[in-house]
């Protein structure tokens, strides 16, 4: 046995043996340790700064390491046998169900990143990674501007990755062969495209693993006998956050190798304030506040901190916390050493700047670095573990496990160090951190013979919750509350963890927010949001409406929603029962008292009390869980959002989604949500103009003439920010919440209305800002809708036609409303006021003899111009009216009167959706006749009087006299959306199918379709898609979001073979072709490069990955394929059943081409199973196993979970065990036969 000597804090020297341990299932060796360098109490002497190497003798004995008996075989960190196909090649996946990805760092670029999901009680951190080097690109807290390695957008990040991120340094000795030999090093990539293939494949192998929860890179070398692999995760279920890194050397030879290495970070960044600004403009003179400094006397904690927040502010703020870098050789059997880490780059490097060549190392031993000086100060220094000299037999391995981390004190990292290295805990973070996301994305647990889309389902759901959120239930501190919904119990609430907004490598203009919190969460788009939670009540039905009342409390008095959704906050209003809960859920008096100010100090989300009550060393006499239920179940629920910037005119189109997905489970819940709840207004700080102060007389792009431009639609008014002023704390100097929410003027308290009432107000204002023909809805709030890339669109006096067919199913959906319940809708008194203008300015037209002609003419008849300016004038009132306050007065509309008037308003919308069609689109080989409904139109003002008045640059304003209609090609926007209004005309939907199909938007060498058809020779006034090249972006490029909405109105029109066509035709995920794709076939991309592009080599990639629209489309299509559109209904008699009517194609059931076998009950059925609400296991038993298109049940027998079971004959359960399902009230299984 080999023996390795080292001397401890206190220079006392001891023997350590070191033995090769078993690692626990992760298919790694570990190494036995049996001894720690961390104090028993945790704790070491503080800000220690090191300047030379005169305790070198102390940290020489930390690195050395030797092992005498393998223990884990060569093949386990190479190919495995499972990995290869038949056909020789790697398999699309591995047995931890990873997508596999060979020679990544030879193929196109892409970049991901790891979920940032910690658990509900962990602390995240955010790490992107690119397949070039060793993976992670950057990573960090937080936000960007908090790195411990820089953020650098993608293009940036594939170059400097292999250089700045983790490097590997390795001296072997086999034999008398010795080498210095740097794995994943970018001089030793394969060359894909060499003609000399034979020598390439001498080249080290490498292969990426990408999982749900980790990545892994791994090089095998078999010319040197050495496999290296780097796992990352990010830290699960702690209380400190970290990325957690395992290397892992193989010896594969036939003989002993004996091996030194260096392993870290390249470049590592210290804790100093908001550092991504400095670091991309300033980064020299940034380092002068560079330091690192120690918590023990050695080299095995150091702390890379700034001395001070860099600033020239009269008041200087010290920077106490730092980043950390803990590493060790792991053991699932003892307690393990910290490995001592070199900090000076130029240690490994020397004057090898560009850090390509490890200069230093390669004339030194680890040994000899380690003991000499190094120097941290006023440089950007490194993190490398040194590991000393370890004689690997044949088939043995050694890991090194590091932690980067922050800490807010470096007499914190003594703890994390002591609790780190524990025998097993880094391994048992590993199992965790995998068995975290299965957990967490089990309520889409699938099984079918199609392994690819069960893989795929749960990755959707997965990154469909990072953007929309992952709901929780809280509150349930009963067995009342337990079995209640949130609309049934007063103390049941819902939060949402783990969103943030889609910022990342390649939306590098998003600035992403990772609360480092438990129940960590940050702010997101409203579109995304709304739309990502459309399916949260179908996967857990407690949270019955509230989605559908948090977003329809979002609706402003002026028809407008905010930009950005905040988490919601809760908080205690009685005093008392906030004394009451911190006296039940505390240890002692003193920390009763903190927490009851805590509690009584204003809004709060979990991650922040938790925060307050461990930085105020406040002591609970219950578990985590149980405090947070009983402090939320007194809260109130508050909604939280923030207004950006310009008003989009798409946020309102998702309300019915949600309302649709609540009423497929909550069908007996209409009336009462509909009509006996009240929702606030939200109160944002900008104004939409009216016409004549946005109207801008501005020259053309030619210089050669003048036209009217709508520019600059929206306005910080200081008024009302005035008026929100109102609401700041004398003592904080922070607004209150209650300042988001509008008031009455004189009673002050926040004005509130029916949810049916704010649907009409949105339907009516909607209606009363469609286009001079009567077409679209106008964007005159400053910005276009879903194609948000249209950005031009509304200077351009723009309208859109999906938002007029969401305005007519929104107009529909309430007059179904008051048709069915005969209740009257109380609106406030200024709508009121605008809808009888609106009225009557629609009699006029309807008695103004104008008769539509067959060829409609471009220039807008004065009667249609006249009634389009007296509604505009009546929209622009009504605003004026309530710009600062309601009265407080209301009017009750009669069901009747209600139906009647949207009656007639359909009619209007419904003549203007026919002359759309006339006008039809417009484009390059495209005249117009494609039968497929155009998306967009623009007005140019023909006659204008200038009114006077001017902009913020002095250009004329003007008022239009005259517009005429101007026309756009063809966009996949306009059929998804008029898709939704003839969802029940099968035939006209099939026809517009194949319309579809035949034009434009079909990309016939990709099988997919396009975001838009040819804009040659547009404008680039429409907005910045225009410059792009064609193919990318939002120019021609198949937007997979839009995409995934087409597919979506495909089975909701019940058109299943045109739908399971796109499907396996390669259309959808997960049965792309992967080598075109380019990436991993479980995780969406927003766009691919289409066919039209013109580097072929791109076509068909894709980019911006996850974080898309089309998860949320691809769960609804998934509701839609497993439980069918309406899983609960009202009967004939008023009562409440459930039915599951399934659309399963053939190849679920068995496929020959997936590879999978199928799977057979006892009776020879073909089954296919899913998780129903997350709990209830459903299995379909087909006898023929042909496809399932709706084909309604035979036969029920539901399991409960006391083992009795109930079989019911014919297609549908009744109301008892309906209700029981629905409540997940004792209910393990459920058998449905066909």
């Amino acid at each position: 046995r080999l023996m390795a000597q080292r001397a401890d804090k206190r220079g006392v020297l001891q023997t350590m043996s070191y033995q090769n341990g078993r690692s626990s299932g992760d298919g790694y060796q570990t190494i036995e340790s049996s001894m720690s360098n961390v104090d028993s109490n945790g704790s070491g002497p503080n800000w220690k700064k090191w300047g030379i190497g005169a305790i070198a003798v102390v940290v020489l004995g930390l690195i050395g390491v030797s092992m005498a008996k393998p223990g884990h075989s060569a093949a386990q960190s190479s190919a495995s046998a499972s990995e290869i196909s038949a056909n020789g090649k790697m398999k699309l996946f591995d047995e931890l169900h990873r997508y596999v990805l060979e020679d990544y760092d030879a193929k196109p670029t892409f970049a991901s990143f790891l979920p940032g999901v910690a658990g509900l009680y962990g602390k995240p951190v955010w790490s992107f990674y690119v397949n070039r080097g060793q993976g992670v690109a950057s990573f960090g807290s937080k936000t960007k501007d908090f790195p411990m390695l820089e953020f650098n957008a993608a293009n940036k990040a594939y170059q400097l990755t292999p250089f700045i991120g983790f490097r590997t340094f390795v001296k072997t000795l086999r034999g008398k062969r010795s080498e210095d030999y740097e794995p994943f090093a970018p001089g030793a990539s394969r060359n894909l495209d060499s003609t000399d293939q034979e020598a390439e494949a001498e080249k080290p192998k490498r292969i990426m693993y990408v999982g749900s929860n980790e990545f892994e890179v791994r090089e095998i070398n078999a010319d040197l006998g050495l496999t290296t692999s780097a796992k990352y995760i990010v830290l699960p279920e702690e209380s400190f956050g970290a990325l957690v890194r395992r290397v892992n050397f193989t010896n594969t030879g036939a003989d002993s190798l004996t091996l030194s290495a260096l392993d870290g970070l390249a470049q590592m960044e210290p804790v100093g304030g908001k550092l991504d600004w400095g670091l991309k403009e300033m980064s020299r003179t940034l380092e002068g506040w560079f330091g690192v400094y120690h918590a023990t006397d050695d080299l095995t904690m150091p702390f890379y901190r700034m001395s001070t927040e860099p600033t020239d502010e009269a008041a200087v703020k010290i920077e106490k916390a730092g980043h950390y870098c803990l590493a060790f050789v792991e053991s699932d059997d003892a307690h393990a050493n910290l490995l001592p880490i070199v900090y000076d780059t130029s240690k490994v490097f020397g004057q090898s700047t560009p850090l390509e060549v490890p200069q230093a190392f390669k004339v030194s031993t680890v040994e000899d670095i380690v003991a000499a000086p190094q120097y941290g100060d006023a440089k950007t220094s490194s993190a490398f573990a040194a590991l000393g000299s370890v004689e690997l037999a044949p088939g043995e391995s050694i890991a090194i496990t590091t932690f980067y981390g922050r800490a807010e004190h470096v007499k914190n990292v003594p703890k994390i160090a002591k609790k780190i290295t524990k025998a097993g805990y880094a391994s048992g973070k590993f199992e965790r951190a995998r068995s975290l996301i299965n957990e967490l994305t089990a309520g889409v647990e699938t099984n079918t013979t199609s392994k690819l889309f069960d893989g795929a389902i749960k990755q959707m759901y997965l990154d469909n919750s990072l953007r929309g959120g992952m709901p929780h239930i809280l509150g349930d501190v009963d067995d009342d509350a337990k079995y209640s919904n949130f609309d049934e119990d007063e103390r049941v609430k819902v939060f949402h963890a783990f969103s943030r907004i889609h910022g990342d490598l390649e939306r590098d203009y998003n600035a992403f927010l990772i609360d480092d919190t438990y129940f960590s969460q940050g702010p997101g788009n409203f579109r995304d949001v709304a739309q990502n939670r459309r399916e949260d009540v179908t996967l857990s039905p407690r949270i019955g409406a509230f989605n559908v009342k948090m977003f329809l409390s979002y609706i402003q008095a002026d028809g407008y929603e905010p930009l950005t959704v905040e988490a919601v906050v809760y908080m205690i209003s009685d005093p008392n029962e906030a004394a009451q809960i911190a006296a039940l859920t505390t240890a002692d008096t003193n920390s009763s008292d903190i927490l009851t100010n805590i509690l009584n100090g204003g809004p709060f989300r979990p991650g922040q009390l938790f925060n307050l009550i461990d930085e105020l060393d406040v002591k609970l006499s219950v578990d985590k869980e149980n405090f947070l239920d009983q402090v939320v179940a007194v809260a109130e629920n508050i909604p939280m959002a923030v207004y950006g910037s310009g008003y989009w005119a798409d946020h309102w189109e998702y309300y019915l989604d949600l309302i649709e997905s609540y009423l497929a489970i909550y069908p007996d819940g209409e009336e009462t949500l509909m009509y006996d709840n009240e929702l606030r207004y939200f109160f944002s700080s900008a104004t939409v103009k009216a016409r004549s102060d946005k109207y801008v007389l501005t020259m053309t792009y030619d210089g050669k003439g003048h036209h009217v431009q709508q520019l600059d639609s929206t306005y910080f008014d200081d008024e009302k920010a005035a008026e929100q002023e109102a609401f700041k704390d004398v003592n904080t100097g922070l607004i209150g919440i209650d300042a988001n929410w509008q008031r009455t003027e004189e009673a002050g308290r926040a004005f509130k209305s029916s949810p049916i009432a704010k649907l009409f107000l949105l339907g009516a204002i909607k209606y009363a800002t469609r286009d001079a023909w009567g077409m679209g809805v106008e964007y005159e709030g400053g910005r276009p809708g879903w194609n948000d890339a249209m950005n031009g669109l509304p200077g351009m006096v723009g309208s859109g036609m999906p938002e007029t067919y969401e305005m007519y199913l929104l107009l529909k959906y309430v007059k179904d409303v008051v048709d069915k319940y005969g209740r009257a809708v109380v609106i406030p008194a200024e709508l009121n006021k605008m809808v009888k203008v609106v009225n009557k300015a629609l009699y006029k037209l309807e008695n103004s003899g104008w008769e539509e002609p067959d060829d409609l003419p471009f220039a807008v008849p004065e009667q249609l111009f006249e009634y389009w300016d007296i509604v505009a004038s009546a929209r622009e009132n009504y605003r004026n009216d309530v710009q600062y306050y309601f009265s407080g007065n209301t009017t009750a509309l009669e069901a009747e009167d209600v139906s009647d008037m949207i009656g007639r308003w359909l009619d209007q919308i419904e003549a203007g959706m026919a002359r759309a069609m006339k006008f039809g689109s417009h484009g390059f080989g495209d005249d117009g006749t494609s039968g497929i409904p155009p998306s967009y139109f623009s007005y140019e003002v023909t006659k204008w009087t200038k009114n006077k008045g001017k902009n913020d640059v002095g250009l004329p304003l003007v008022n239009a006299r005259a517009m005429k209609v101007g026309r756009f090609p063809i966009f996949l926007e306009g059929p998804v959306r008029q898709m939704k209004t003839i969802i029940d005309d099968k035939e006209n939907l099939k026809s517009l199918y194949q319309k579809v199909l035949n034009s434009g938007l079909r990309d016939d060498k990709l099988k997919m379709y396009l975001l838009s058809a040819d804009l040659k020779g547009q404008s680039y006034d429409m907005g910045r898609m225009m410059a792009f090249a064609p193919g990318w972006l939002e120019n021609q490029s198949i937007w997979m979001h839009m995409s995934y909405k087409y597919y979506l109105e495909l089975i909701r029109g019940e058109l299943f073979e045109e739908l399971f066509f796109e499907m396996k035709g390669g259309g959808m995920l997960p049965y792309m072709d992967p080598d075109v794709y380019g990436r991993s076939l479980m995780e969406c991309s927003s766009f691919l490069a289409s066919s039209k592009f013109p580097d072929p080599e791109t076509q068909g990639r894709g980019f911006s990955a996850r974080l898309s629209g089309s998860t949320a489309e691809f769960l609804s299509i998934w509701k839609l394929m497993f439980i069918g559109p309406k899983p609960f209904f009202i009967d004939d008699n008023g009562d409440l059943k459930m039915q599951l009517v399934p659309a399963l194609p053939e190849f679920f059931f068995r496929d020959d081409e997936s590879g999978s076998d199928p799977t057979f009950d006892e009776d020879g059925n073909y089954v296919v199973s899913f998780k129903l609400f997350a709990s209830i296991t459903v299995t379909y038993h087909n006898p023929t196993g042909s496809n399932l298109f709706r084909v309604k049940p035979s036969k029920y027998i539901i399991t409960m979970e006391d083992g009795k079971t109930e079989k019911i004959e014919g297609p549908e359960i009744p109301t008892k065990l309906a209700k029981k399902i629905r409540k997940i009230y004792g209910v393990s299984s459920i058998d449905v036969y066909f």
